[in-house]
């Protein structure tokens, strides 16, 4: 006999459905933002050589776009917790069985961890603005306590997580919007525009690619609603537009951004600051708004951690319960019904990601999700079309398949300007998957050691 006193949500399993356009698309840009700018302006700017470094992120906000369509049309389709592992797993299982949501899966415990990463190595960077002679152990610790606050705010029901994210919303806007007002209060047009001669030459394209992946990384997180399909309200119009606006949206607060920041100071100086956005505010409005702005930053990093968690702790959860996984991954809390077992386990890989070297982070979390997940995403709309055609789409992809082809090639330019190294690793660890899921088909008695399981399970609920 079931206990009448347990949340319904818990004994089905299932999630609140509490989540609408503005509250998602909330989510969206608190993780698209971040501190992600704010750290990597002087990155991008350096690797295209002066200010036409505004090409990388309308480069990065095309590529996001049509990625971002690839996703709506998906998410819309199949709304449930897991995002890219439902995708992969509809489309991939008639001849390959479970391979591919396996090493989606594989992948995501590894790279969804280290995004968060970035977020409070970026944090404690800017924590350096007031504490400039802070030593390795005391920075490294300062991360850690960061993780943990994160992983605790998360431990509640979706709907208190819900009023803390729109929260964390507002202070993310107001954090971008003083540092660009900052720039334009002391805009220097000669710096802005001060193009060098000859950057379209041979090693603008360099530059490009490494710009790309700076920029793509800016605006990673338009696709968190994805991960809590089964958390949005009318999933099929919330999904697309929640990515959509999101989109759009941050690109033109990044150019506004880039181009303010641009024009306070020479851009080899902008390349060179290791807190740009507190340079900026410092140089127009003095030390003590340089302060508040960087306190403000450093929650906006940590609201970028905190919705990124969120939606990423969902990912091995879905996973568990199509037997992909271990089985630990698959349960709720008992109380607040949320997959804690998941959530842990992504804060601990979290805290020991900000061990590293950010650039090393962004590297190796690109290469090792490109194929696995960005093209082998697009290649599952293709073979949903034509596999299930009768499936239900409530959104379906403007202008198909110019999107797809678009973020194909987009990707795999990304992919061959990552670093050697992080290609090097990256591949070890698909190859380690390849090996680990190996063993446990055998164990479990599935593709390759028996024939594919075919369960078209959106077609059936229809």
């Amino acid at each position: 006999m079931q206990d009448s006193s347990a949340p319904q949500n818990v004994r089905d399993n299932a999630f609140h459905r509490s989540i609408g356009l503005f509250s998602g698309t909330a989510i969206n840009m608190t993780q698209m933002c971040g501190i992600g700018p704010f750290i990597t302006i002087p990155i991008m700017v350096a690797a295209m050589g002066g200010p036409q470094a505004v090409i990388g992120w309308i480069a990065g906000a095309i590529l996001a776009m049509a990625d971002g369509l690839v996703w709506a049309e998906l998410g819309a389709a199949m709304p449930g917790s897991g995002g890219t592992y439902v995708y992969l797993r509809e489309a991939f299982q008639y001849r390959t069985g479970k391979l591919m949501p396996f090493l989606f899966i594989w992948t995501m415990l590894l790279a969804i961890p280290l995004l968060m990463s970035t977020g409070i190595i970026g944090m404690v960077e800017y924590l350096e603005f007031f504490f400039p002679n802070l030593g390795w152990w005391p920075v490294h610790l300062v991360g850690l306590a960061a993780t943990a606050i994160v992983t605790w705010l998360l431990y509640r029901r979706i709907e208190s997580v819900r009023a803390i994210t729109i929260a964390l919303w507002v202070i993310m806007l107001v954090s971008v919007v003083g540092v660009t007002s900052a720039g334009f209060s002391h805009f220097h047009a000669d710096f802005a525009f001060a193009y060098p001669a000859g950057m379209f030459g041979n090693h603008f394209f360099m530059g490009l690619g490494a710009g790309l992946i700076i920029g793509i990384y800016d605006y990673l997180g338009y696709n968190t609603t994805a991960y809590i399909g089964d958390e949005l309200r009318n999933p099929g119009r919330t999904m697309p537009g929640t990515i959509i606006v999101s989109v759009i949206a941050m690109m033109f607060v990044y150019l506004l951004l880039n181009i303010s920041v641009l024009g306070v100071a020479p851009w080899q100086e902008i390349a060179q600051s290791k807190s740009v956005a507190s340079l900026v505010v410092e140089r127009s409005w003095g030390h003590l708004a340089a302060a508040i702005m960087t306190v403000l930053i450093i929650v906006t990093a940590f609201a970028s951690v905190f919705t990124g968690l969120l939606g990423g702790s969902r990912v091995p959860f879905q996973a568990a319960h199509d037997k992909v996984f271990l089985s630990v991954f698959g349960r709720l809390h008992a109380k607040h019904g949320f997959p804690h077992v998941a959530l842990l386990t992504m804060g601990v890989v979290t805290a020991i990601g900000t061990f590293f070297d950010l650039t090393e982070v962004i590297n190796m979390l690109l290469a090792a999700t490109i194929i696995v997940q960005s093209i082998a995403q697009v290649a599952a709309l293709v073979v949903l079309r034509k596999r299930q055609p009768n499936l239900d789409r409530p959104y379906k992809q403007w202008l198909y398949p110019v999107p797809c082809v678009i973020a194909l090639l987009g990707w795999i330019y990304v992919y061959v300007s990552a670093s050697t190294l992080s290609l090097i690793l990256s591949g070890i660890w698909i190859v380690a998957g390849l090996a680990v899921f190996a063993m446990w088909a055998k164990l479990n008695r599935s593709w390759p050691f028996a024939p594919v399981e075919i369960r078209e399970t959106y077609l059936e609920k229809q």
